[in-house]
């Protein structure tokens, strides 16, 4: 048996962040497992940009936020190990885990933090009605094989759901040629963040289907159909309006889970809300020594509030084996977080996308700005009108390694109206290993002023 002071199961957002506060607070004995071959969890597939601006004040990629927590994890010389699944915890914290370096392993720790994050909602648990054909999957399963793997899922899909996975899968589809026919929301707001519904549909004139659902998906071997139809406000079908797609894949994306297995099978209650442990203000469980934060404890909205967590859990982990641990006050409160539950524009108008508000604007033929509730948002306006730009992000492929992808990124935003030919620009290159975050793979694309990089190290 091996003995480590601290154990922290997951290194995703959270797991990462809270090996790093545990060492800063004094914890030097600690083991950090993560079950996939690399550390950074989901965030290595999640190659769009936007994180980061609250915990490292700078808009960054999934790998490149990913990347700043491991380098911290290597300078404090924690302990990894990676192809390490959890199979079993106890009550009198004991963790065992199954190695493909070290076979079968047992760890007694001192205290155990939980950062397992979450799983998506699979068409069984929503009863989707109609045939099992292939081409049916998840949101976040495509991103991965588009991602990490290099497969493309289907040339002509539809999503169910505006959760914020299915929204980013829209624009990812879409710039590698597939088409989109559309996004089903049941309920009558959507549940993806603003700026992903502007950016990821809106762009590229994706409609998106409020109050409807997928009646019917039809397919033998393949998915051939799926048929949608709106419902009333007791969430029925109204029957005569339906509407069929000839598609070959759909894409579910209707909401995440605590993943907590590990927890559930010793005896830990969950939240009847989060779903996730209960736990109180320390984020300590019911069995004392075992912490639980981020995703597995309730799903975040952003992944800037995931690593506070973490942090929060290691420090209170670090207190607890030190025995300064103060009392917990009350019961801990789930926060409300979710989609920000914003309609459709009306004709004419465009939402803002510069702060959670998401006002409808509109801008008249003398440049004037009308909806805004801040001077930002009438600088975005007149920015969209004149001269609209977004950063991409995408992949190339890796010399020797047909299903290995590299994330890159535009270095600045480009033309909106490029989009497409600097994607076209993209597919062209392969890159060479080693290669390492903000290495030029194409300088200065198509003129723009912006140059294509790296946004992960890839060594080897």
């Amino acid at each position: 048996m091996k003995y480590f002071d601290l154990v922290i199961i997951g290194a995703g957002a959270a797991g990462l962040a809270a090996a790093v506060e545990a060492h800063d607070n004094g914890i030097r004995s600690i083991l950090l497992l993560e079950k996939d071959k690399y550390l950074g969890g989901i965030l290595l597939q999640c190659i769009h940009n936007g994180f980061g601006l609250q915990e490292f004040k700078e808009e960054l990629s999934g790998p490149e936020y990913a990347q700043r927590f491991v380098d911290q994890i290597a300078s404090r010389g924690i302990e990894t190990r990676v192809n390490s699944m959890v199979v079993d915890i106890t009550r009198d914290l004991q963790v065992h885990y199954s190695s493909l370096e070290e076979g079968y392993v047992v760890v007694q720790a001192k205290a155990i933090i939980c950062a397992t994050g979450c799983s998506e909602r699979t068409r069984g648990s929503i009863a989707t009605p109609g045939t099992r054909p292939s081409g049916v999957l998840t949101a976040g399963l495509a991103q991965r094989y588009m991602n990490i793997d290099g497969y493309m899922v289907g040339r002509r899909i539809f999503i169910l759901g505006s959760g914020d996975i299915g929204l980013i899968m829209a624009r990812r589809l879409t710039l590698e040629g597939a088409k989109v026919l559309g996004v089903a929301e049941i309920m009558p707001t959507t549940s993806g963040l603003t700026r992903n519904i502007v950016q990821c549909l809106n762009d590229y004139g994706i409609p998106l289907y409020l109050h409807h659902t997928v009646k019917e998906i039809i397919g033998r071997d393949r998915v051939e159909k799926v048929v949608i139809c709106p419902v009333d406000d007791n969430l029925q079908f109204i029957e005569g309006r339906e509407m069929t797609f000839d598609v070959d894949t759909v894409l579910l994306s209707v909401g995440l889970l605590p993943n907590n297995p590990l927890l559930e099978k010793i005896g830990i209650a969950l939240h009847p809300r989060s779903k996730g442990p209960l736990v109180d203000t320390n984020l300590q469980t019911s069995i004392p020594g075992i912490f639980a934060c981020g995703n597995g404890l309730f799903v975040h909205d952003l992944v800037d509030k995931v690593s506070s967590e973490g942090r929060r859990a290691g420090r209170n982990a670090a207190a607890y084996i030190k025995g300064t641990m103060e009392a917990a006050t009350e019961e801990f409160k789930v926060p409300a977080v979710g989609g920000e539950g914003h309609t459709l524009p009306e004709e004419g108008k465009f939402i803002c996308i510069v702060c959670p508000r998401g006002c409808h604007l509109s801008v008249d033929k003398d440049f004037k700005v009308c909806g805004n509730s801040c001077p930002r948002g009438e600088a975005y306006a007149l920015n969209e009108v004149k001269n609209p730009t977004r950063t991409i992000t995408s992949t190339v492929a890796i010399d020797g390694c047909e299903l290995c992808r590299l994330p890159v990124m535009t270095s600045s935003p480009i033309p909106k109206g490029m989009i497409f030919s600097v994607m076209e620009e993209i597919g062209k290159v392969r890159a060479k290993v080693p290669v390492h975050i903000n290495d030029v793979i194409i300088p200065n694309v198509l003129g723009t002023g912006s140059d294509i990089i790296a946004t992960r190290n890839i060594l080897k």
